[in-house]
């Protein structure tokens, strides 16, 4: 009998301690309520692919000429590629989606969305959310094969927040506008550094949402455009977005993800680290291809107080990596790191896919 007793006792004691143990927290990752247009209109609120009605596209809340696609070619001569999914909402003249979604005030958040132009004309998608808004020149496409992903990060201000997606422009045509196929947001985790090095994320494995059936990378936007950075940590400082790439769909150096600089000079992606005065470091970080046909002579330049390194990395397109180290002192109390690549590069069989190096695994340390 008190052999089964003390049994009881250190099960309770054991229950006990689970249910007191903290819980880790859980941040969202995922598409936004029918995110990827799946759920369509009801036929009667469809005037051939025109949506009649403000609350007929489910879970969303619309105004303008807003018309609900299938991916393929369409009557108007058009094709639409739709690689997410099979349905899609375009945006005509001055027309608006938006939904109200429940957020954490305070947290940072990415929104992660395929957007791509459908006419030959200059198209802008206006990205708002929490009081902050930004146009993207969409008219450069980056991939040919299924349009861009574009990462928009913000600070919620409130427990309800509304997310809008609008085409600000006026056209000629008034059914051109942008594309919009998947629509998913994320809760940024706090940065920590990891043992032994001075870069924060500096293995890029926090980032935005990386759509898992398809995905051809996601743009980081430049600072002009995205003040708050959907890289923890990393400033995007050019004219060009940088592309935010994982494991599943590219080849990355090390653990999940990494960041192709696609714009050649005009991208670039810094961070600004805490350094002693007159103290010896040193850098290392790795670049390469992402086993995706980008080829040619790489080259990539590191910056770091008033040192620098140029790291050439000759691609075929398959994968490989060059390890890279520069080795600096500190001038003043932060040093920027900075790196950007100095070519320009395409597929090798796509002239119209714009590519780039690899980069990943940043560290730096005191020596």
């Amino acid at each position: 009998m008190a052999h089964l007793l003390f049994l009881c006792v250190l099960f309770s004691t054991l229950l006990y301690s689970q249910a007191a143990a903290p819980a880790r927290p859980a941040y969202f990752d995922g598409l936004l309520a029918n995110g990827n247009f799946e759920e369509g209109p009801k036929p009667s609120n469809l005037k051939k692919t025109v949506i009649i009605g403000k609350y007929s596209l489910p879970k969303w809340v619309i105004s303008g000429m807003v018309e609900y696609v299938s991916g393929g070619p369409q009557p108007d001569g058009f094709y639409f590629a739709i690689p997410r999914g099979a349905h899609a909402a375009r945006l005509g003249n001055e027309a608006t989606i938006s939904q109200a979604i429940n957020l954490k005030p305070g947290k940072v958040y990415s929104l992660t969305f395929a957007a791509t132009r459908t006419c030959a004309q200059d198209e802008v998608l206006r990205v708002s959310a929490a009081n902050r808004s930004s146009d993207l020149p969409i008219q450069t496409l980056y991939s040919s094969d299924g349009g861009d992903t574009y990462a928009f990060a913000f600070v919620a201000t409130s427990r309800k927040t509304v997310v809008t997606f609008h085409n600000p422009g006026v056209q000629e045509d008034p059914a051109c506008g942008p594309l919009l196929d998947a629509i998913a947001i994320k809760e940024m985790p706090p940065l920590r550094y990891a043992a032994g090095n001075l870069v924060k994320n500096g293995g890029f494995e926090i980032g935005p949402h990386v759509f898992k059936n398809y995905s051809t990378g996601v743009l980081l936007l430049p600072k002009i455009h995205d003040i708050i950075s959907p890289l923890p940590g990393w400033i995007v400082e050019s004219l060009k977005p940088a592309k935010y790439v994982d494991s599943k769909h590219f080849s990355v150096p090390t653990g999940l993800a990494a960041i192709e600089l696609v714009g050649g000079r005009e991208t670039a992606i810094a961070q600004i680290i805490r350094t002693v005065p007159n103290k010896a470091y040193s850098l290392s970080f790795t670049i390469g291809d992402g086993k995706n046909d980008c080829h040619g002579s790489m080259m990539v330049e590191a910056f770091a107080a008033k040192e620098t390194v140029k790291v050439k990395h000759e691609s075929t397109g398959k994968g490989a990596f060059t390890p890279a180290n520069l080795k600096f002192i500190a001038t003043s109390t932060r040093t920027r790191l900075t790196f950007y690549s100095a070519f320009y590069h395409t597929k090798l069989n796509d002239y119209g896919h714009f590519c780039g190096p690899v980069l990943d695994d940043v560290k730096v340390w005191h020596v």
